[in-house]
């Protein structure tokens, strides 16, 4: 079973490729299109993990300068590492459980999606355990909250999301499956109440001398590289020894604008191959399935809409941020979510421009950035014994959300179960 864990299932290109096999197996396609449809989806995932990595390796630094200009410090323990060294066989056995669970939701049950972003299948049961741990949950009660839990947000997330992805792309081949989720729910809501879709992100008058700010790798590498020279302005630890912060931000710029081109790459190949190969899958063995993706395949549908999103999550988020942590509304120092901010509000930015155009998107982010913060700090309370560190820059969505409902929940069962 760990071996299943370690190599199949927490390993999304492997992942992928088996189930574009599948699909096409259950299709009866001739094996010279199953072994190129399998590779080329697998392909399609490297690709797109490495162009996840390159980005996010160009905003950890910011990041973690930003930890130093409001004063935070992200302390050893109470993260990741410290957690799946006593947990990760429980974490494990909820995983694997959950997924059958997962299926057997979508096989019997009107909610029929298929969870398929690999790394998240991994983090949802780690979330789910540290807040049955938290509640005082142990041995097979702490697995079962685990397996359940993150079987029901796998399965009753992306449908609650699939309407909004839909008016956003257009497409009802699929829907997302990240922890964007509330923050997109809420920005998608905000949206379709105070937008108005007769006005685009993808429309605004750019002048032609300016027209190569319509390609989102471009956009996005200039706004990072802006952001390093502000940041390394007030923190010049950000800077290497040695180092220029000019060149280094222009480098670091170039690094995101290239890890966009390359996700966005993976992100084609995937849904080519994907898609189509699931139809098997959902006609032999889950009638009506819908596929649910990671949140960068929804990038390229409204790429002017993820850069405005990003650079308004994060001033909404740190001016945010600064109030709470002045009046330390949570009993402990918050540093900005740059990751969160450009990953799960950058989706949030996409929905919300897809059900409300520029308006709806501006807005949508806004009330979702402060949200972001909110849930973070809340989080980092109910997580004090366990993964408090980890959320402190990872949280601010889904995780934090429903892991402090759950928290709770699991309190009250502790009581129980013991």
């Amino acid at each position: 079973m760990q071996f299943i864990i370690q190599n199949f299932i927490q390993n999304p290109p492997i992942l992928l490729g088996l189930i574009a096999t599948l699909g096409m197996l259950l299709q009866r396609k001739p094996m010279g299109e199953v072994v190129k449809g399998a590779l080329l989806a697998a392909f399609g995932m490297v690709i797109l993990d490495f162009g996840v990595g390159i980005l996010v390796g160009s905003i950890v630094p910011i990041n973690n300068a930003f930890a130093g200009i409001v004063g935070g410090e992200v302390a050893e323990g109470l993260n990741d590492v410290t957690f799946t060294a006593q947990y990760g066989s429980s974490v494990g056995l909820a995983m694997f459980i959950g997924l059958g669970i997962h299926l057997l939701i979508a096989r019997f049950t009107p909610i029929k999606t298929i969870f398929l972003t690999g790394h998240m299948i991994w983090w949802f049961p780690f979330v789910f355990v540290a807040a049955g741990v938290e509640g005082g949950l142990s041995g097979t009660p702490l697995i079962a909250f685990g397996a359940i839990t993150a079987a029901l947000y796998w399965s009753i997330m992306p449908w609650l999301l699939r309407k909004y992805v839909w008016k956003t792309t257009g497409d009802e081949d699929f829907t997302l499956g990240h922890p964007t989720g509330i923050l997109s729910l809420i920005s998608g809501f905000v949206a379709s109440k105070v937008g108005d879709t007769s006005k685009s992100t993808e429309d605004l008058n750019i002048p032609k001398s300016l027209s190569f700010l319509r390609e989102i790798s471009i956009t996005g590498g200039i706004v990072i590289a802006i952001m390093f020279i502000v940041v390394g302005l007030m923190q010049p630890t950000l800077v290497p020894e040695g180092g220029n912060l000019v060149m280094y931000a222009i480098e670091n710029g170039l690094m995101f604008g290239a890890g966009l081109i390359v996700m966005l790459q993976g992100v084609r190949m995937l849904i080519n191959q994907i898609v189509p190969a699931f139809q098997g899958i959902s006609e032999k063995l889950v009638p009506n399935a819908l596929p649910a993706f990671d949140c960068p395949i929804i990038f390229n549908y409204k790429p002017n809409a993820v850069i405005i999103g990003f650079i308004i999550a994060m001033i909404t988020s740190t001016i945010t941020l600064v109030i709470a942590n002045s009046m330390n509304l949570f009993g402990v120092l918050l540093i900005p979510l740059v990751i969160t901010s450009f990953f799960e509000v950058g989706t949030a930015a996409v929905i919300g421009e897809g059900n409300g155009g520029l308006r709806g998107s501006i807005i949508g982010t806004i009330v979702a950035a402060v949200v972001m913060v909110g849930i973070m700090g809340i989080s980092v309370i109910a997580y004090r014994t366990t993964i408090q560190n980890w959320l402190l820059i990872f949280g601010g969505n889904d995780f934090s959300f429903f892991g402090t409902i759950l928290r709770y929940v699991a309190q009250f069962f502790g009581g129980i179960f013991g």
